[in-house]
């Protein structure tokens, strides 16, 4: 099944790739690889979603945000693999989840973006990670996640 097909067997689409807040790009690629710019969640009309989990935001909700981020990198990853995602494969994840000091379940959360990678290009969609806490995101967003792929040719 290809990866547009697991989308939409899942009931997602991908969101506008947004515009970015400094002076850098949303993607570069290098050969085969690309270097995917770090994003944070957003609603449906593309504002951030903000929040301290462990304090105004669960484990759960936060999990759904790292979800919405991962269908952005994917957004992303597609549009630097020349329009298609099924030769896209995830090498690393680099999360990183604002919370409570005493949190400690940011690979709970990060699995929201690590999960849909797998639900939507299968083995390509495992990856190496990292998930950890964070003192300040940018705008308060809950999480913040950049990632490195592939295009197998």
């Amino acid at each position: 099944m290809s990866a547009d097909e697991n989308l939409k067997k899942l009931g997602l689409t991908l969101p506008t790739i947004p515009a970015p807040a400094g002076n850098y790009v949303p993607w570069k690629r290098d050969g085969n690889t690309i270097y995917l710019a770090g994003q944070g969640p957003r609603d449906k009309d593309g504002k951030h979603i903000t929040g301290l989990v462990g304090k105004d935001v669960t484990v759960e909700q936060a999990y759904e945000h790292a979800k919405l981020v991962g269908l952005g990198l994917l957004a992303a990853a597609k549009q630097a693999a020349g329009g298609s995602l099924d030769k896209v494969e995830v090498l690393k994840v680099f999360g990183m989840v604002r919370a409570v000091p005493e949190f400690g379940d940011q690979p709970k959360v990060i699995n929201g973006c690590s999960d849909l990678f797998v639900a939507v290009l299968g083995e390509r969609g495992r990856h190496a990670r990292s998930a950890v806490g964070m003192g300040s995101l940018p705008q308060g967003i809950s999480v913040e996640v950049e990632a490195v792929m592939r295009v197998v040719e």
